[in-house]
């Protein structure tokens, strides 16, 4: 971990969907240069969390502050701009262009800002060159020529991790980045969101698979209901009784969390 201090907070969080009440009064803070997991069974409302986060949905109650602002109710683009970076569980490339081309938009973001930008080039030596690096940054730079709908779903999850680093965030927020990947592929990927963390980005993200989860972070937020279950470090929470009972029955996440 690096840095001082906070770079998100979050108080009293709370989201309804109609009669839903998705998120119930969560409140947890990201230091700068952390990696933080958002866990919980399904329904628990770890997503909701991240669409406030990134802007997608305004919260009922509550509010977020980014690298010393508030931001609870900013556009997506706007938290963007701002450094938040965001991978999705389902990934879509624009499967018809390039690898390096995928990237090559993220890049040329600057250029969709109103109507007279739109005649601007995206494809711009600049932009071939930021691709290029970060491509070999996730590990992709053989694939550069690729149409992006060829690749398997481990590349398309880094691929994805490249998009999102075009933005120069501070803050990334991995929506399952490791589902369904084989376990070279899981190593692999391991790899690359510590050496994106030791680069000085925050991290926070949502896992499902509990050894990979337990090792990468350094604390933990366990969400059940909408709520706020447990928070600390990944051997206090494997232990917690609570925890274990809700996420994954009487000893799963002690044998998960085995060599944290």
């Amino acid at each position: 971990m690096t840095g001082d201090g906070a770079i998100l907070s979050v108080r009293g969080l709370s989201k309804r969907f109609g009669g839903l009440q998705a998120v119930d009064r969560v409140s947890f803070d990201l230091m700068r240069g952390e990696i933080l997991g958002l866990l919980g069974p399904n329904g628990a409302g770890k997503t909701t969390c991240f669409n406030m986060i990134s802007g997608v949905h305004r919260p009922t109650e509550g509010t977020i502050h980014f690298d010393g602002r508030r931001t609870d109710g900013l556009e997506p683009h706007r938290m963007a701009e701002l450094g938040v970076g965001r991978t999705f569980q389902i990934v879509r490339p624009f499967a018809s262009m390039t690898v390096a081309e995928n990237v090559m938009t993220a890049l040329g973001r600057s250029n969709y800002r109103g109507i007279h930008p739109l005649f601007r080039r995206w494809d711009t030596k600049p932009c071939r060159d930021g691709a290029m690096e970060l491509l070999e940054r996730v590990g992709l730079t053989s694939y550069a020529a690729r149409n992006a709908g060829q690749l398997p779903l481990g590349d398309h999850r880094r691929l994805e991790i490249a998009r999102a680093l075009a933005l120069a965030p501070k803050l990334l927020l991995l929506d399952e980045s490791f589902s369904g990947l084989r376990h070279e592929e899981v190593a692999r990927m391991e790899g690359l969101i510590r050496s994106l963390s030791d680069s000085g980005i925050s991290i926070l993200l949502i896992e499902h698979n509990m050894k990979v989860a337990m090792s990468l972070s350094q604390r933990v937020v366990v969400l059940d209901h909408g709520r706020k279950l447990a928070e600390g470090s990944p051997e206090a929470v494997a232990a917690d009784p609570e925890v274990i009972e809700a996420y994954l029955g009487k000893g799963g996440i002690v044998d998960a969390a085995g060599g944290v």
